[in-house]
């Protein structure tokens, strides 16, 4: 953003920015003393645009987030020397530094929607087949705003809290992500199954299926494996209900409901950290929506635990 004058010239000047960042940064400039005191809710009300759009306006100056933009900003509104832009990392550390700002900037950015009452995504979020499957995001509140994310994990969560079993899918890279989940929820839920590829794939899903199974929970980070959105294909023909773990909103596989969080895909690694959040935010709301059975199965837990020597004392 070429030519700013003020105090401001220092964060603003040099940056490119698309008309929506443009806009931010315009209410910045003439609100300053204002915008130090505002959520990033309040702000993207203030200068019309998405609570998405201003956590992306931080990032794009250089901040994990908005909330270390703002305090960035209070010294320069109360009379300070203008803000200084962050740090650069050490000589030859830029290479080590980036997957942890990726994941930093993916966490923020959960955050700031988990605290949202709606959701800030403005697109569509229909999983691309056409075949009556919902939204993606769940149902709407009754002004037209999409229910905040956190509203969908306790939906969710008390959904799959009452599913018996519970198949968990992942394969390729996220076939970590889903013995993780597999493994805790197996905490709170009595029937986890952890589907992760090979040969008996399908005979899994067909089996879940046969013994009451409702729903099949997925990870599906990029890159989407084939063999697992045909395993979805399946297992929507079976007719069991999909939700997935993602990265987009509007996917190119069955799913009725998308939990979708940044992640970053590189060709050697990719920045998981978001979605390994919401996912223990997705158990967490299942153990929430059977209290009596969570504290039975933990304290079932730990008696085996102790008994058997699970864990090591050291």
């Amino acid at each position: 953003m070429a030519g700013e004058k003020g105090p401001l010239a220092t964060l603003f000047n040099g940056r490119k920015m698309s008309p929506v960042q443009r806009r931010i940064a315009h209410y910045l400039s003439g609100h300053l003393t204002e915008v130090i005191f505002l959520s990033s809710v309040e702000l993207a009300e203030r200068a019309g645009v998405s609570q998405p759009s201003v956590t992306r306006f931080a990032m794009v100056l250089g901040f994990a987030g908005y909330p270390e933009l703002r305090r960035a900003l209070r010294p320069l509104a109360m009379g300070g020397e203008e803000p200084a832009e962050p740090a650069p990392p050490p000589p030859g550390a830029a290479g080590h530094c980036e997957p942890v700002e990726a994941g930093l900037r993916g966490l923020v950015t959960l955050h700031q929607r988990l605290r949202t009452p709606e959701d800030g995504h403005s697109e569509g979020h229909g999983d691309g087949h056409g075949d009556g499957h919902g939204d993606g995001h769940g149902e709407r509140n009754g002004d037209g705003g999409q229910r905040g994310l956190a509203a969908r994990i306790a939906d969710l969560g008390g959904a799959l809290a009452a599913a018996e079993p519970l198949p968990v899918l992942g394969l390729r890279s996220s076939a970590g992500l889903a013995v993780t989940l597999g493994y805790y929820a197996r905490r709170v839920h009595p029937d986890v199954r952890v589907l992760t590829g090979g040969t008996e794939l399908a005979d899994g899903l067909h089996s879940a299926r046969r013994a009451g199974a409702e729903w099949l929970l997925a990870v599906m980070l990029p890159r989407y494996p084939a063999e697992a959105v045909r395993a979805l294909t399946y297992a929507d023909r079976l007719g069991l209900r999909v939700a997935v773990i993602t990265d987009r909103p509007a996917v190119p596989f069955p799913a009725e409901i998308v939990l979708d969080v940044p992640v970053v895909h590189r060709p050697v690694t990719g920045s998981q950290e978001a979605a390994m959040a919401l996912g223990m935010a997705l158990v967490e709301a299942m153990a929430d929506a059977a209290p009596l059975r969570t504290r039975a199965r933990l304290e079932e837990f730990d008696r085996m635990a102790e008994e058997t020597g699970a864990f090591h004392e050291g």
